[in-house]
């Protein structure tokens, strides 16, 4: 199966929703209830599209002649995404009330790896191993010289694999009085 990565675009942002939505549901049910996935899709999780217009932000599609349908995509499909960026926001789609979008000084601060989904018929097929070399490659050519991410549980062990260091657990406030329990993790560039 052959992958591409490109950068995001605008037009991009519907098919992005529903692979998020279908990302976060299935592949993160054995690390959070339904109650905390639910409340995250609506206040934590989604498309960032400050990401997009600092053509920060990554998919990866496959052609479609290769790949089964899936809602709401004509053309080449998308089946993974994820970024990085040069600004203090940590985590957060459009919606999330606690963004920081000044920019960050490479000099001392890590570029941020944000907002990583993949479709769950497609994971475990490197999608996301593609993606976050982009990404990184992206972020050390812009000249950061660390990385910083604010992980799933469920994406815990794979950025581990990847060279991530845990460096402390964070709990996520959310719209229905739970908490996201995610991880702070770094990496040199």
């Amino acid at each position: 199966m052959n992958f591409h990565i490109r950068q995001a675009i605008h037009s991009d942002i519907p098919p992005l929703k529903v692979l998020i939505d279908s990302s976060v549901r299935a592949l993160q049910a054995q690390d959070y209830s339904p109650a905390q996935m639910e409340s995250a899709l609506k206040t934590v999780y989604g498309v960032d599209s400050q990401l997009i217009e600092d053509g920060t932000y990554f998919v990866a599609e496959v052609v479609k002649d290769e790949a089964p349908r899936m809602s709401g995509q004509s053309g080449p499909l998308i089946v993974g995404c994820g970024g990085w960026s040069k600004r203090k926001t940590l985590y957060g789609g459009d919606h999330w009330t606690g963004r920081h979008d000044e920019l960050l000084d490479l000099r001392h601060d890590a570029a941020r790896i944000r907002a990583f989904f993949v479709h769950p018929n497609w994971a475990r097929r490197g999608i996301g191993s593609m993606l976050l070399q982009a990404c990184e490659e992206a972020a050390k050519t812009a000249g950061f010289t660390r990385l910083e991410m604010g992980a799933t549980l469920t994406g815990v062990p794979f950025y581990r694999a990847k060279g991530y260091i845990a460096s402390e657990p964070l709990e996520v406030p959310l719209a229905n009085g739970e908490s996201l329990p995610i991880v702070r993790m770094t990496k040199e560039a």
